[in-house]
This record gives structure tokens, sequence and C-alpha cells, in this order.
């Protein structure tokens, strides 16, 4: 590498989670291009404040900042928690990359190594979550949900002091090196996860993708099942027109197939009334013929992007049905209108005719 050559400059939030996931990408970039990379931490409006985040307008607060500072070229890449960002489009920017996807589950870390089932009537849980809180008023209606904020050590330093308990997700736990302090993991028929949870998103801007060796960077350290997953967990959220804070949950997995049965792509969806006191449910399949019981783990064929479509097309009947089965009234959501153009994306991770990607 030339002297000469700048640093990859990869934006980042500065908490330490931000900070470790972010290194992890950085050292697969660095791996893909043979470039120093840099990285420029972003504080943003999240950040400073200590509101809910439901007052902030949801987590979109934290991907808000990192993308300005894409736009003004203050970094080439910035990497986001794939469940904090807004499935809208910017126009002008594109996911690149989704990494290999993390733990996607949600864990329990109680004192006295409770687990959900063992937690004492009026024990006290707390989640900034509108959706784990949702669920924890289902699964357990006689505990006290209570709303909290801050990083992750504040939130675990809280159980055993006011709170008997805390609901995190299991990635960033094993992100941090954490993992001793879970003792209960929520499988998704106990808890269904956020759209994206467990997965990053490496985000670029759109004519360098396309015009320049970013995109085949990306492309190196890109993973297909992730993008495949995701893609259709991301396409509930946007149908159903609903923020990253909402209580809507969505989690797909690619099923191998089996004999004579074909490899098929799984989505278990819900949406609840925060007060925990209705839900709406649903599993919906897509047979994905043709997909190899091993999916090509690193870099997007062309002859891929059909089952991508596929995944996006699931997201999209996965939502309509609840809506149709009465979610928007449930969760406070906008009822089924007219269907949304929601595109399909490309091989290289942008959405076919528009300047952002569907996920």
């Amino acid at each position: 590498m030339s002297s000469s050559t700048p640093p990859l400059r990869i934006g980042t939030r500065a908490s330490d989670l931000a900070l470790t996931q972010t290194r992890t990408v950085a050292a697969a970039l660095g791996a893909a291009s043979g470039r120093e990379v840099e990285l420029v931490r972003i504080r943003t409006e999240g950040d400073r404040s200590t509101a809910s985040l439901s007052t902030l307008g949801g987590t979109g607060v934290f991907a808000a900042a990192l993308r300005e500072a894409l736009l003004a070229g203050e970094c080439d890449v910035a990497v986001h928690s794939l469940k904090d960002l807004p499935t809208a489009p910017v126009a002008g920017l594109s996911i690149g990359a989704f990494p290999s996807r993390e733990d996607h589950r949600d864990v329990l870390c109680a004192r006295e190594g409770w687990t959900l089932v063992d937690l004492p009537p009026g024990a006290r849980v707390g989640t900034g979550s509108p959706r784990r809180a949702a669920q924890l008023r289902l699964a357990r209606p006689d505990i006290e949900v209570v709303d909290i904020r801050g990083n992750v050590g504040t939130r675990l330093g809280r159980v055993g002091a006011d709170l008997d308990a805390v609901v995190l997700a299991a990635a960033g736990l094993t992100r941090l090196g954490l993992l001793e302090h879970v003792t209960d993991t929520l499988e998704v028929d106990v808890m269904i996860p956020a759209p994206g949870q467990g997965a990053l998103a490496v985000e670029c801007r759109t004519d360098d993708l396309h015009d320049g060796e970013l995109g085949t960077w990306m492309r190196r350290i890109d993973d297909v099942p992730t993008r495949l997953t995701v893609l259709a967990e991301r396409a509930v959220l946007r149908t159903l027109e609903a923020g990253c804070t909402a209580p809507v949950a969505a989690h797909a997995e690619i099923v191998p197939g089996e004999g004579s049965t074909p490899t098929r792509l799984e989505l278990h969806t819900g949406v609840f009334d925060p007060a925990g006191t209705r839900s709406v449910v649903g599993t919906a399949v897509e047979e994905m013929d043709g997909l190899p019981d091993v999916v090509e783990a690193r870099g997007v064929a062309i002859q891929q992007d059909v089952f991508f479509s596929l995944a996006v097309e699931l997201g999209v009947s996965a939502a309509e049905q609840l809506l149709d089965d009465g979610a928007a009234e449930v969760a406070g959501l906008r009822p089924r209108g007219p269907a949304l153009d929601v595109e399909e994306p490309d091989g290289a991770g942008r959405t076919a005719g528009s300047a952002g990607p569907v996920a």
C-alpha cells in the first residue's frame, strides 16, 4: 500500500458496544481492501440525551448523525446496529454489506440466577424497548416492567440495586464479552426479536458503492444468509410503516432442505399492544427451491438476486397478513391502505430504481 493512500474512514458511535462492533467491521474491511482504517467517532442525539427513546423519535436518532457525516464526507462508511436503522432510504446512501450476524435472541440478566419463569411476582425488570416490554407483560403479567436507558454496563449495574433483572440483546453481550451475566436465553417462541437484531449494516455513499473499489470490498465482507434473512424482517417493518421502537417483532431463518423437502425461509412475526394485553403473531414460509443447503457465505452472486426478491416479498406478505388480522388496532399502526412500492434489492445491496436500499 502506498504511503500516500489515505486510510478508509469508518464512522461509528462512541459507545463501548458501537466501538467493539465497528472494530470487527474495520478489521474485515482492512483485510478486504488492503487499506489502513481509521475510526471516526460521531456523537448522536441518542447518546447526548437520557430521555426515553420513544420521546426522541425512536432509535433512528442513533443513525441520523452517522448518515449526516457520510453525506458530508466526514467518513467513507458508517457502521450501524441494524435494528436501530430506519427502513426509509436516504437519497445518496446505500447499505453495502451485512456482515455475518451474531446471536439474534434476547436474554434475561437477573439476580439470584433467576430465569423468566423463576422471577417472583412483583419483580422489577428493566428494558428500554416497547417490543420487549410488551412481550414481558404477555409472558409474565405479574411482574413490573421498568423503562430504562443507558449503556450495557449501566443497565447491568442496576440489577440487584433498584432492579431484579434487565432484558438485553444477546449479540451486544457476546460482542462485549459479558455473557456471564445471562441467566436465561429467551427463544423465539418466548420473545420474538426485533427486525435485524444481532446484525450490523455497513452504509456508504451510493456513488462510491457502484463506481469505485468500495463495492468490491463490501461484497467481500457481505454475508448472504444474513442479507437474505434481514431483508425479509425489515420488509415487515417497512410495510407496517412502523418505527424501530414500535412493538413489532420479526425473525427469519433459513431451514435447510432434507430429502424431498426444499430449503425454505421461515419468518416469525409479531405485533403487540404496548400494555401487553393483546398480540397478533404469525409464521410465513417461502420455499427457496434451488438455494443450496449451505448458502455462499461471502459475496453476492447475480443468481442469488431472485432469492433476495423472494425474501422481500415474504416480508411484505407477512406484514399484510398481520394487518388483515388486526395488527393496526393492536399496536396503534396505520391501517392497511394501498400496497407500498417496496423495491427489490439488486445484487450490490442497492434497490432497483432507487438511491437507497429496502434493507
